[in-house]
């Protein structure tokens, strides 16, 4: 591959590798060969890749015999404990499915918590169900239990095991809070059916006014543009929603990162394009560099891309100039890069827990020459940085206001007393909330979202606006 090619690629788009075969000639007598170890192929295209593309090129380790598993040959390349995120899957075209949100699923996430200091059990907790889901038919909500899965009670020791059968058939025993008892009660066992589904990521929008105070609140659970190749729908549909909040006049604006591991790098800047005081297509939003393999090429050694100048802007209209992001531990990746990229233009106020600390990018690769191999990568290539060229956010942002979603009770999305958006209500209006709510002391110990392709990953990827 030439070096002029291999700069297209990064540059412009989902970066697809070719590895060209040879062929031998043909033995005038034949003879009897031991068959090829097919991984030979697939760990050569692994290594080539890699030797060009990858971050941490001077830090990359020594291989392992190229007979072993992909999975581990790429393994040991890798600059770990540094490099916490580059990954291979086993289907390329499995992995670009699940980061445009389209998976084999019931349609809902939740996070385990042990059950209690006195024994092993796990409790799942209901994070949130997907619009037009076996699990939204089915009428599950935020914040019921799941006790069991397939009639089995979840444990320290077998969890990962149990949870691994909810992408087929399966049933559920749940528990509800019931408000007016003041205790959880027992629902009817639930059968569901996974369903090849398409999640969208722009989960809710609202308008409240609170104490004169007009505030924009908007959930957005990941970055994708559309459900599939060149489609831009999610990202049209974003557009919609900031025009809508642009006419009704909002004063304050609470984006929830929360969910929010990551994605598409240009819906980031759809989206950043949209909050930022009235940026044109020559502000920049960030900066990205390569490995010194890369850097080399001129084309490569200042990489800028810009805000787009978009009609729906908010522009001045956000009193004290500042967006409200509500994070936790898992928000990562293009959700920091827009926490980073819009702080030179604006206060980002942060309320929640530290975000993952995720500075570094990711591109897609698939093996189109080797038709057997159908591997995919997703190998660390690039680092961001905003315009001023910060980008020292490897331990995670710090909330400016500490709120942890595993201390209360979860309440619906868009519920003002909601623990994450009552902090910033609270915080926008100068008014502490008179309501009392219990404290929970408990122990995250998982959660479906880990298990996400998406789940810290940012996509260098074609600009399809």
């Amino acid at each position: 591959m030439s070096a002029k090619y291999l700069f297209r690629i990064l540059l412009f788009g989902l970066l697809i590798w070719s590895t060209a075969g040879c062929k031998e000639e043909e033995d005038i007598e034949p003879v009897v060969e031991e068959p090829v170890n097919p991984n030979i192929a697939i760990n050569k295209w692994i290594n080539d890749v890699m030797k060009e593309v990858y971050l941490w090129l001077g830090e990359m380790k020594t291989p392992i015999a190229n007979t072993s598993a992909p999975e581990d040959y790429f393994e040991s390349l890798l600059n770990r404990p540094t490099d916490r995120f580059s990954a291979i899957y086993p289907n390329y075209s499995e992995l670009i499915n699940s980061l445009n949100g389209v998976t084999l699923e019931a349609g809902y996430e939740f996070t385990l918590y042990r059950e209690s200091a006195s024994n092993n059990n796990v409790i799942a907790e209901i994070t949130y169900i997907k619009k037009n889901s076996p699990a939204a038919t089915a009428g599950m909500k935020r914040g019921d239990y799941i006790t069991r899965i397939n009639g089995t009670q979840m444990t320290l020791d077998n969890y990962r095991v149990v949870i691994g059968q909810i992408n087929k058939q399966h049933t559920l025993n749940t528990i509800r809070f019931n408000e007016e008892a003041g205790n959880f009660q027992a629902l009817p066992e639930l059968s569901l059916n996974p369903v090849q589904l398409a999640e969208n990521p722009n989960f809710l929008d609202s308008v409240y006014t609170i104490n004169g105070e007009k505030i924009g609140y908007v959930v957005y659970h990941f970055f994708a543009p559309g459900p599939g190749s060149g489609s831009t729908a999610y990202d049209q549909e974003m557009d919609g929603i900031f025009a809508d909040l642009k006419a009704q006049g909002i004063q304050h604006l609470i984006v929830d990162f929360r969910y929010n591991g990551g994605g598409f790098v240009t819906s980031a800047v759809n989206l950043a394009s949209l909050i930022a005081p009235d940026v044109k297509s020559t502000d920049i939003f960030s900066k990205t560099k390569y490995n010194s393999f890369l850097m080399q090429f001129d084309n490569l050694k200042n990489v800028q891309t810009p805000f787009r100048a978009k009609s729906e802007n908010l522009g001045k209209i956000l009193k004290g100039n500042r967006v409200y992001i509500l994070t936790s531990t898992r928000t990562a990746s293009a959700s920091e890069l827009i926490i980073n990229g819009l702080k030179p233009y604006m206060d980002v106020f942060i309320i929640g827990d530290k975000t993952t600390g995720k500075n570094v990018g990711s591109v897609p690769f698939e093996d189109t020459e080797n038709l057997t191999n159908k591997y995919g990568m997703l190998p660390i290539v690039s680092r961001s940085f905003n315009s001023l060229d910060q980008s020292e956010y490897t331990n995670g942002f710090t909330p400016n206001i500490e709120a942890k979603e595993s201390t209360e009770r979860l309440r619906p999305f868009g519920d003002v007393s909601e623990l994450l958006l009552r902090k910033a209500i609270e915080q926008i209006t100068g008014t502490p909330s008179g309501a009392r709510f219990e404290q929970l002391d408990r122990r995250d110990v998982g959660s479906t979202l880990d298990s996400k392709v998406r789940a810290g990953v940012m996509i260098e990827s074609v600009d399809r606006n």
